[in-house]
């Protein structure tokens, strides 16, 4: 029973994140039906923490709210309920977005905390677990950020073929500028959470994991400034309307900094030799 329950409580940490990943789609672009996904996502995150919080409360007879993890589950249904509330009746982008980042945290620190599972086997499994999503949802970042690269070096060689008038079956193949520079914007929307979301989890495994973790360790700092770099090239995307060949060289040098973080940064960090 409480391997079901913690498997039922990963699988929910899982919507709550693609819930998430809606969002802030939706935060960027005001999209509707980005926005109704994650609605529908998150309502059934809702449904399964009552649930929980239901079953807990029969089981111990009392309201959960006595020790420290019992607050932080119940501060979670507390957050996501708002959240509802607040995307149904104040349809406030800006807000919703930040009160679901800070609800996935708390879940998340509830979800993952060992201390709360009798079983040490199955809390270091639990541990394990919570390395394993991080690590699946920073490579998939990473590949976002990839691809997002790639279609940004196509840009640039499509734009200096049509600037030097190179006409021919590559430049046809290459596809049109307006698809390419949308492709690689599309695929930085969809990293950026999902970086998010890996630090979040990433963090939380350090400080259960790692003893003595050195916060200012060069891959932390690293994450942290890819994670910078594409923000500024979604701001100077949406706000500042910027794009062509200047939002193209934004897209390389922060692939850049991916690269230096993942292999210079991963090289020098003691933080990293703990997952091995």
């Amino acid at each position: 029973m409480e391997l079901m329950m913690t498997r039922l409580h990963e699988v929910t940490v899982l919507i709550y994140a693609a819930s998430v990943l809606l969002y802030f789609i939706d935060f960027l672009h005001n999209n509707q039906k980005a926005n109704k996904g994650a609605f529908w996502l998150l309502a059934i995150v809702w449904v399964l923490q009552t649930i929980f919080l239901f079953l807990y409360m029969l089981q111990t007879g009392r309201f959960p709210v006595l020790t420290i993890f019992e607050g932080l589950y119940f501060y979670a249904w507390v957050l996501i309920t708002l959240s509802l509330m607040i995307n149904k009746f104040l349809p406030v982008d800006f807000t919703v977005f930040f009160t679901n980042i800070l609800g996935f945290i708390v879940m998340a620190i509830h979800t993952f905390a060992p201390v709360q599972i009798q079983s040490k086997v199955l809390a270091e499994q639990l541990v394990s677990e919570l390395l394993l999503i991080h690590i699946t949802l920073a490579i998939l970042s990473y590949g976002a950020f990839s691809l997002s690269f790639v279609f940004s070096l196509l840009y640039l060689i499509q734009y200096d073929l049509l600037k030097r008038k190179k006409w021919g079956k590559r430049l046809l193949r290459l596809g049109d500028l307006a698809k390419l520079e949308h492709m690689s914007y599309v695929l930085t929307v969809i990293g950026v959470p999902m970086l998010i979301l890996s630090l979040i989890l990433g963090l939380q495994w350090a400080y259960i994991k790692v003893p003595n973790v050195i916060w200012f360790d060069p891959k932390i700092l690293g994450s942290f400034l890819v994670l910078i770099v594409y923000s500024i090239y979604l701001y100077f995307k949406v706000r500042k309307q910027m794009y062509g060949k200047t939002l193209a060289y934004l897209n390389l040098i922060s692939f850049l900094i991916v690269l230096i973080n993942f292999f210079l940064f991963g090289s020098l960090s003691t933080f990293h030799l703990w997952t091995t």
